[in-house]
């Protein structure tokens, strides 16, 4: 053993966390790129993607005894480097940083792993050095190269000649700024696509579908270009003369009844594990593990600029690398507790990234209320819940995921989607208003969808569960319902994993239901939670397409698998340039998930027809779940929030 990584042993024995589910530290990754680096394993300079936690098992986490040891393992992915510079193929490597042993190392066939501020570079530089590309910005009128915006997707999808699927790929597309500051999307260089052969360090095809005159207005939202800023919006101040109600203690949380532990995983972005609840003084779990499993944002434009991308923001650009840093009074507001995440650079060194996570507990109206017209009495309590949320920025879009714990049991997600939303040049009179319609003159946003897939991993009072699928149905007119009145709840066991393949029917109220068979309430019913999805779509593409098989956990709202602990992506687990058929379309194979250990996996999302108010920058839209509890408590367990100080009359 060198005296390097002695060095990196002893040093570990002195800074290791207090619990195995403890989000990595700064010196935990230097240790891990150390040991991954000095193997001699990896041929050349190596090109980091992510860096993971590689989660313990459950048992090692439930049965944790604090100050017990534990073993630590990071999870590197990245690219591994010839001598000569060019990239010589996607790595999946495991580290033992307890020990300080390099566990194994996999070359990856059949994907890619994720892109990363590297990639993003070397496009552009790629892209801006081609003498093809250029003569087509020129045609377009544009001389100064230094003016052209480069946004970078994954190469996936159909492939023209001469493209080498093997390769390591991007697609370029290009828009014009007036200045640094300009929002180039307002101008974009229509019919313009490179395809950059990362590997082999060229553009390796260019697509030109023509010149479409640039659309002439400007699209800056910054206030200063504004006309006029109102005046008549008087401050709002959130204060708590006490502080907040919520401790922390690292990453694990305890407010009111709640508690969990908070992280950030690359590819699955803000996760909450262990949460639970106390009830009466017992602690009763709810949720092991809960967070994003992947998203993908479909486009059905027939134009060639759009008609293949399909990005899948979560697994393909590591969403969880791209947290903002959130700063008070713009992005959060009131008593905030701030959660700082490190993040691994492609050179391997580490870059924080400050109030990644914001913790903050919000006034939510009235939590519930009643007046007694006999006694003439009122009792109104107030709502309250603590939000635990991350903005991601993806290229031109931000994504906010917000978990709300509320008083009453209830557990919410919702996802705020904002930024800008993808556009096209079209010449006056060849709009197609069904695919893209106009958003600005002679400019076109066309039709997509965002469908998130959440991976919720119940714990309902233990391990042990199962899955109901619950909708009204009216009663059949007859001597028991001679009114056609009668309406009543129907119940269905989604007994194997291929009949918990299940969409939402707003019609019939459809919801699902968690249960634990062996744990009854006073009622003699088994205690559970409901999953109360939204008006949510599903994937629009063919299940056959090259989308539909790449994003299949669209295919459906609903999908209920047994627990298994390396099924933690809905897509799979390396995305970038799969073929597909990987994922949940694999996941699910008619396992028996009666009263066992069950994963839930929820899609929801929207269709967006883009809009005239969507332009410039998208006003918040909003989409997402809630998880209630039914029958897991005995009766309301909101009777003991205390009044308002204030008399409620």
């Amino acid at each position: 053993m060198t005296s390097a990584i002695q060095d990196i042993q002893a040093d570990h024995a002195q800074t290791l966390p207090t619990h195995p589910l403890e989000p990595l530290s700064r010196s935990e990754i230097e240790r891990g790129v150390a040991i991954l680096s000095g193997s001699g394993e990896l041929s050349g300079q190596l090109a980091f993607s992510s860096v993971s936690l590689a989660e313990p098992p459950k048992e090692t986490v439930k049965t944790f005894i604090p100050g017990a040891p534990f073993t630590r393992v990071l999870r590197f992915l990245g690219v591994d480097e010839s001598a000569n510079g060019r990239q010589a193929g996607s790595f999946d490597a495991r580290v033992n940083i307890t020990t300080g042993e390099l566990l194994e190392v996999q070359r990856l066939s059949g994907g890619q792993v994720p892109f990363g501020g590297r990639d993003l570079v070397q496009s552009i530089k790629l892209t801006k050095a081609d003498p093809a590309w250029q003569a087509a910005v020129r045609r377009r009128g544009v001389e100064d190269m230094g003016r052209v915006q480069i946004d970078m997707w994954p190469g996936s999808g159909p492939l023209p000649d001469g493209v080498d699927a093997t390769h390591r790929l991007a697609r370029t597309i290009a828009f014009v700024r007036e200045d640094k500051t300009d929002n180039g999307y307002a101008r974009p260089l229509q019919g313009l696509i490179a395809h950059v052969d990362l590997t082999e360090g060229r553009v390796a095809h260019l697509e030109d579908h023509g010149v479409t005159a640039i659309p002439p207005e400007s699209g800056r939202y910054e206030a200063t270009h504004q006309p006029a800023l109102r005046t008549d919006l008087k401050p709002i101040a959130i204060t708590q003369p006490e502080g907040p109600s919520f401790r922390v203690d690292g990453h694990a949380v305890e407010w009111q009844k709640w508690s969990f532990r908070v992280g950030m995983h690359p590819q699955h972005g803000l996760v909450l594990h262990t949460l639970s609840y106390d009830d009466a003084g017992q602690r009763r779990s709810i949720l092991y593990r809960a967070s994003l499993a992947d998203m993908v944002v479909p486009y059905g434009d027939r134009d060639p600029m759009h008609t293949w991308k399909h990005v899948l923001d979560a697994s393909e650009a590591s969403v969880g690398n791209l947290a903002n840093s959130l700063s008070l009074g713009c992005d959060c507001l009131g008593e905030i507790h701030y959660f700082d995440m490190p993040t691994l650079l492609a050179d391997g060194s580490v870059y924080t990234i400050e109030n990644a996570i914001c913790m903050h507990e919000e006034d939510y109206g009235v939590l519930w209320k009643h007046h007694d017209l006999l006694s003439a009495t009122t009792e109104v309590r107030r709502s309250r819940r603590l939000v635990v949320s991350s903005f991601f920025t993806v290229g031109n879009y931000e994504y906010g995921f917000f978990w709300y714990l509320y008083l009453d049991g209830t557990i919410q997600m919702e996802v705020k989607l904002t930024g800008i939303v993808g556009v096209s040049a079209v010449e006056t009179g060849a709009e197609q208003p069904e695919f893209a319609p106009l958003i600005a003159p002679n400019l076109a946003s066309p039709i997509h969808q965002h469908l998130f897939c959440f991976r919720l991993d119940f714990d309902v009072d233990g391990e042990n569960n199962s899955v109901y699928e619950v909708e009204v149905e009216p009663v059949p007119h007859g001597p028991d319902n001679p009114h056609g009145t009668q309406f009543r709840a129907k119940t269905t066991l989604l007994a194997s994993e291929d009949v918990a393949r299940r969409n939402i029917n707003p019609r019939a109220g459809r919801s699902w239901k968690i249960v634990n068979p062996g744990r009854t309430n006073r009622l003699g019913v088994p205690v559970g939670y409901k999953l109360l999805a939204g008006a949510t779509p599903t994937l629009f593409a063919q299940a056959d397409s090259y989308v539909g098989q790449r994003a299949g956990f669209g295919q459906h709202n609903l999908w209920v698998t047994a627990f298994a602990p390396d099924e933690l992506s809905a897509a799979g687990d390396i995305t970038l340039q799969s073929p597909g058929g990987e994922g949940l379309l694999r996941y699910s194979r008619g396992r028996d998930i009666e009263n066992t250990d069950i994963v839930v996996w929820h899609t929801f999302g929207l269709t967006h027809i883009p809009r005239p108010e969507d332009w410039p920058v998208m006003p918040v839209e909003y989409a997402g779940f809630s998880l209630m509890p039914v029958g897991f408590f005995e009766r309301n367990p909101a009777l003991d929030v205390p009044p308002s100080p204030h008399a409620c009359k």
